[in-house]
């Protein structure tokens, strides 16, 4: 029987793909690498699909060198890393690069292969200014923190290989939130820290604002889409050798972003202007800012984003589909935040 090796179960993603992969091809298995402390969940997860013996959980970490069986893997798909905006320089270049070139070593010793699918992510474009093309990579850009950094280098592994002959796509997701059917999530971050903000005050509610929210966009797009997408293009022969950038073609703007959220939590805001330097330095050095606000630093970036993203290959490929937008779904985000304080916004590592 032929092998999918898989990278990221149970996380965020993997978890609604890995189902989707075993209905799609009946006559495959799949292998998946999970660190020992995640393995009893794994387990649990892998059960509760229906799997059975079709899944395989191999207990391993993509930051060594990987040592599973090789010689009937016919196909990877690399969603592993860890996403943190806050996360450190050193374990996120463990993770997200040391792991990447891991798993493309890994592709290296399977005979049988006949696609990598790797998960990148749109922040591969850091802060650069203007419209960042699929065909975008490396363009001198500055990144605004370490988890951009890191999956742009990872990326860079991973287009080294493929113009050496590795037959692999890639998928660049933006902000990827719940489901936009039932707003489920394993994890609260990106426009969760807002919602989050506006859910702990009263009625009327403080939202300290950079400037420049008329002008930057906010893109966002919802779990069941870029599954969707994953799902339908990584079966797509003309999808070899591709980029794709699995992102809103019309985003909100931070301003819309800000209104459709405050229409949804049911709250009225007051806007206190606030330069982006003082804002992030009030979260980094002011004692309690943080622990009241639980906004990190680094997310306060967003609100001045300077790139847009060009979706050609993407719209293009999957024809008629469509992107669920923001506002039609984020009542459902705020309802399953309200459900769910419990959940945090820890990256799985």
């Amino acid at each position: 029987m032929s092998t999918i090796f898989f990278t990221g179960f149970p996380g965020f993603l993997g978890a609604e793909l890995l189902p989707r992969l075993l209905r799609r091809s009946p006559d495959v298995r799949v292998r998946c690498l999970v660190q020992s402390k995640f393995a009893e969940l794994a387990r649990k997860r892998a059960s509760g699909i229906g799997g059975g013996t079709r899944i395989e959980i191999v207990e391993g970490d993509i930051t060594q060198p990987i040592t599973a069986r090789s010689d009937d893997v016919v196909e990877i798909y690399h969603l592993a890393a860890i996403y943190d905006l806050a996360v450190r320089r050193d374990l996120a270049m463990r993770v997200n690069v040391d792991g990447t070139r891991n798993v493309l070593d890994f592709a290296a010793r399977c005979p049988s292969l006949q696609r990598f699918q790797y998960v990148s992510t749109c922040y591969v474009s850091g802060q650069y200014r203007g419209v960042f093309r699929e065909t975008d990579l490396e363009k001198g850009q500055a990144f605004g923190n370490y988890y951009e950094e890191t999956k742009y280098l990872a990326e860079v592994e991973v287009q080294k290989r493929m113009h050496a002959g590795l037959p692999a796509t890639i998928y660049r997701p933006a902000i990827t939130v719940g489901d936009s059917v039932t707003g489920e999530t394993q994890k609260f971050d990106g426009p969760y820290f807002v919602i989050q903000w506006i859910l702990r005050q009263p009625h009327l509610s403080v939202l300290p604002m950079v400037p420049g929210s008329k002008r930057y966009h906010l893109n966002v797009v919802p779990r069941d889409f870029v599954i969707e997408a994953f799902d339908r293009l990584s079966a797509m022969p003309q999808s070899l050798g591709k980029v794709y950038q699995l992102a809103d073609p019309d985003p909100m703007t931070i301003e819309e972003s800000v209104n459709a959220i405050a229409g949804a939590t049911g709250h009225s805001l007051v806007r206190i202007p606030l330069p982006l330097a003082v804002a992030k330095g009030a979260v980094r050095y002011v004692p309690g800012v943080y622990r009241l606000m639980r906004i990190p630093a680094e997310a306060i970036d967003y609100f001045v984003h300077p790139t847009e993203y060009d979706t050609t290959n993407t719209r293009h490929d999957l024809g008629s589909m469509r992107i669920p937008h923001l506002r039609d779904y984020l009542p459902r985000l705020v309802d399953f935040a309200r459900a769910h304080p419990e959940i945090g916004s820890a990256a799985m590592a």
